[in-house]
């Protein structure tokens, strides 16, 4: 749980914009929220250039990526991030930052020393092994050079006090497993625990016993954004990513959930996507509110982890309550057994929703819970009606509190609710 610049700031974010989401970000820590991830862009110090050569990247006497000074002014006279990862742990919070897999064109160009001198960085560089969607980079070779590389990266970072490390480029378009080894044995070496998160998506289902082997989260979607569906045309990708297509995808990633592995659906665009989203004009989320929470839910329910990307200083009270919910939190971060229902066992009118049931402890146990989330797809309202046992559940009659309401309906044998276009919510069975 945590928040990411990217999608209110895309490459601009600055040390003055982080330090003030951070301290929303902070107001709220005791509902879960945890880590504050610069994403892409903070060695640049012209994010608004139009070429590589025009951003200007910042890197070190060894080829490491460091902070644009002009930009975030705590990084002055060699300190890197360390002075802000400081002030961020002095919040009580986590701190991050995202790099774009490989090592900078220049670095190779100027064939900087790396690892002390050992290697040299055209030992390390993978020339063929381009992203295709950003050009900054070259690839790292699966060497000896290039994992001394990424040693020294990730020793630089470890020093700064990096909690968090999104690695872009690489889990999908394409997947690079030989450097998400590589990352994932540098991280080991520095003796920190850093989080690796992986991205893009759609990371291939196949893939998905590799990259959990190595990673605490990689991205199952190409850039999720503000909307509800959106068709692509055969090739041209998935990007915007909707919240009707996260279902399946969600549902088709459920195995690999489980303690230090998190199938990521993508950061929630809620709220103000201001002043320079990575995708789009600036703006209020295209969302409805029935959107923002069915989708809060649905990444709730399905155990992805929770990334805000919203403006947090100019929250907006809905928004605000939507990230606040103690309960629907609580269950994002302690269920143990989470699926969707299959279609075929409900009812009829059922036929555009979706029913996902989840679990905390086992049946028994002090601290078991049972949840259902009931989603209407449909867009229209839905009444949607079935007994207990038709959800799984034995013993005829249940009581339900909705999470949302804090209403808690009479012990019943059934469950009867009614759902706007697009909306949800999540019950407490007892």
């Amino acid at each position: 749980m945590g928040w990411n610049s990217w999608d209110s700031y895309g490459l601009t974010i600055d040390e003055s914009n982080y330090r003030a989401n951070v301290k929303v970000l902070a107001s709220i820590q005791q509902f879960g929220w945890k880590y504050a991830v610069i994403d892409e862009g903070w060695y640049m110090a012209d994010p608004f250039a139009n070429s590589v050569a025009a951003h200007k990247y910042q890197f070190d006497s060894e080829g490491n990526l460091i902070p644009a000074t002009n930009r975030f002014p705590s990084a002055a006279g060699g300190a890197g991030f360390k002075p802000l990862a400081d002030w961020v742990h002095a919040q009580g919070l986590k701190f991050g930052i995202h790099i774009v897999r490989g090592i900078p064109r220049q670095v190779v160009k100027e064939d900087l020393p790396i690892a002390g001198g050992k290697y040299h960085a055209a030992d390390a560089a993978d020339i063929a092994a381009t992203c295709p969607w950003d050009e900054g980079n070259y690839g790292v070779s699966d060497t000896p050079a290039g994992q001394a590389y990424y040693d020294s990266m990730l020793k630089l970072y470890a020093s700064w006090g990096l909690d968090f490390i999104k690695v872009d480029c690489i889990s999908d378009h394409p997947y690079r497993p030989t450097e998400i080894r590589q990352i994932a044995l540098a991280i080991k070496r520095t003796g920190r625990p850093i989080v690796l998160s992986l991205s893009p998506g759609p990371t291939a289902l196949e893939h998905g016993g590799e990259v959990g082997e190595y990673a605490q989260m990689w991205r199952i979607s190409d850039d999720h954004w503000d909307v509800w569906h959106m068709e692509h045309k055969p090739g041209e990708g998935e990007s915007p990513f909707g919240i009707l297509d996260a279902f399946d995808r969600l549902a088709s990633w459920e195995p690999y959930a489980r303690p230090g592995n998190w199938p990521d659906e993508d950061m929630l665009p809620f709220g103000s996507l201001t002043p320079n989203p990575g995708w789009g004009d600036p703006r209020q989320s295209h969302e409805t509110h029935d959107e923002e929470r069915t989708e809060l839910d649905l990444w709730a329910i399905a155990r992805s982890p929770l990334i805000l990307g919203a403006n947090l200083t100019r929250l907006d009270d809905f928004t605000r309550s939507l990230i606040t919910n103690q309960t629907v939190l609580y269950m994002n971060q302690n269920v143990t057994y989470s699926r969707p229902i299959d279609g075929k066992d409900l009812p009829a009118g059922f036929a555009n929703a979706r029913v996902w049931r989840a679990t905390i402890g086992d049946p028994g146990s002090r601290n078991y819970a049972e949840f259902f989330g009931f989603f209407n797809l449909d867009d229209k309202p839905v009444t949607l009606r079935a007994n207990w046992k038709q959800l799984g559940l034995e013993g005829g009659k249940h009581q339900a509190q909705d999470v949302w309401s804090n209403a808690a309906e009479k012990e019943a044998k059934e469950v009867n609710l009614t759902l706007p276009a697009h909306g949800s919510t999540i019950y407490e069975v007892h």
